[in-house]
């Protein structure tokens, strides 16, 4: 067996080992990330972030979703196949691929296929999916970057074909005319949003009383709205019994004895951390009680040169937080001028319609007692929206009432992922709601949503003194 020495050892190639890879590399250390996968990325690119945006852009360009708007949602769209949707996709995947090998390869990253097993604090042995070994390899400082799966329950029988769960949904041979999605959360309400889309009968399922409880309630009722005008169903305070399968369908049943039946169904009731076969123990780490690996505001384990970041780690389990995470991870391990992790960044949705958030939400403020007021733009009032095809939406602005400082953003709608940055930015400086007023917006643009908003919202203040 094969004896390797790096600086830096990075187990997982996700948006948090690429970057933590990058950043070694550029402070001049040896590198060498560890992927169990036959393709690099890790399951944000092959399995999670990257496939579900791009599905979303195929269905919302090949379904003309937008243009129903103007010429009515009865408008004749040819069926779609999955072989239209994988077509795109698998376009999609290859090239960010290809990026991230010419990024390792550049940056003189060595990458290495196989499965990682701690021997102890300072060693690795690699093996293949037969469990033979490859190589052994020692390291200076280590990242565990696995990342998170699906959380699979055994009594559930997933059989790739009418079970599945977010992974094995995206190898399925057509679309569903019916489906069930178990889970309201941010995976459960994306893939629901998107089949409905496609004219799938979706009924979506979860123990609490409404999707996406995280999110700002004005903002989650408005999802919930738009989601239902293209023919989603929502069935809540309900907890799953059991799971079967009959013939061609699905029977899903609840514990209050009720029971719906579909083509397919997606389970999408969390993710756990992706370490089973590392053998963490041996290196002297032990998972948390919700099953993740600990870490401190540094992201070091309780061995002090052995970091962990990502998915593996526990919440935002964003990817964009994930590769912050690595760098500063990296950063801090070769002795470079770092900082600790923001605790100030935007959220991103990509259901239909899409939604972003950052800052506070209006029942926090409550909570905390502030004295608030709420700027809104819908999207129905800016030019933009009308052009391109009228999508439901609205700006959110929340600002404190007597300093005017902005306090939390929310936007539902086209675009919303992106336009938020504009807000980010000055709620960063601290800026207060006027500052979007005294600003000039392109026009027309889905960003003079926030002049429209702060206008709005400063005109309450101003009438009530």
């Amino acid at each position: 067996m094969e004896q390797l020495y790096a600086d830096y050892v990075v187990i997982g190639s996700g948006p948090a080992g690429q970057k933590a890879a990058i950043q070694a590399a550029k402070l001049g250390k040896s590198v060498i990330v560890l992927e169990k996968s036959p393709h690099p990325g890790g399951s944000s690119l092959n399995s999670g972030t990257i496939p579900s945006k791009s599905l979303k852009e195929a269905i919302l360009d090949l379904t003309d979703f937008y243009e129903r708007s103007f010429y009515g949602q009865n408008r004749v769209v040819r069926e779609i196949s999955i072989n239209d949707l994988n077509y795109r996709l698998n376009i999609v995947l290859d090239e960010q691929r290809k990026m991230l090998l010419r990024q390792f390869e550049k940056n003189k990253i060595r990458l290495i296929h196989g499965i990682a097993r701690f021997n102890d604090k300072n060693r690795i042995t690699l093996v293949d999916h037969k469990r033979d070994p490859l190589f052994q390899i020692a390291f200076e400082h280590c990242l565990i970057a696995t990342g998170s799966k699906p959380r699979n329950p055994i009594n559930v029988p997933f059989d790739k074909e009418k079970i599945l769960d977010s992974t094995l949904l995206l190898a399925i041979d057509h679309v569903p005319k019916t489906l069930i999605v178990l889970g309201g959360g941010i995976i459960g309400s994306e893939y629901a949003s998107f089949f409905a889309a496609l004219g799938t009968e979706v009924t979506v399922v979860d123990k609490r009383d409404h999707l996406l409880p995280l999110l700002d309630h004005e903002i989650g009722m408005h999802l919930q709205k738009a989601l239902t005008s293209i023919g989603l169903k929502f069935v809540g305070n309900q907890e799953i019994d059991s799971i079967k399968r009959l013939n061609e369908h699905v029977e899903a049943s609840f514990k209050d004895g009720s029971s719906i039946q579909a083509e397919m169904l997606l389970y999408a009731l969390g993710r756990e951390a992706d370490v089973d076969m590392l053998q963490i123990e041996k290196a002297g780490i032990q998972l948390d009680k919700s099953g993740y690996i600990p870490v401190n505001a540094l992201f070091q384990t309780v061995v002090p040169h052995i970091y962990a970041a990502g998915d593996v780690i526990g919440t935002p389990a964003l990817a964009s937080t994930s590769m912050e995470q690595g760098r500063l991870a990296a950063r801090h391990a070769f002795g470079a001028q770092t900082h600790h992790f923001p605790s100030f960044y935007p959220i991103g949705i990509y259901t239909i319609p899409e939604i972003s958030s950052c800052g506070y939400t209006e029942n926090e403020l409550k909570q905390l007692g502030f004295r608030y007021e709420i700027g809104r733009a819908y999207y129905y009032e800016i030019a933009r929206n009308q052009i391109v095809g009228n999508d439901p939406g609205l700006f959110k602005i929340l600002f404190h009432a007597e300093t005017l400082e902005i306090l939390g953003i929310h936007i539902i709608g086209r675009a919303a992922t992106e336009v938020i940055h504009i807000g980010q930015v000055a709620m960063s400086f601290n800026a207060r709601i006027d500052y979007f007023i005294d600003q000039v917006f392109n026009y027309p643009t889905y960003a003079e949503g926030y002049r429209i908003a702060a206008l709005n919202g400063f005109n309450k203040v101003k009438h009530r003194k």
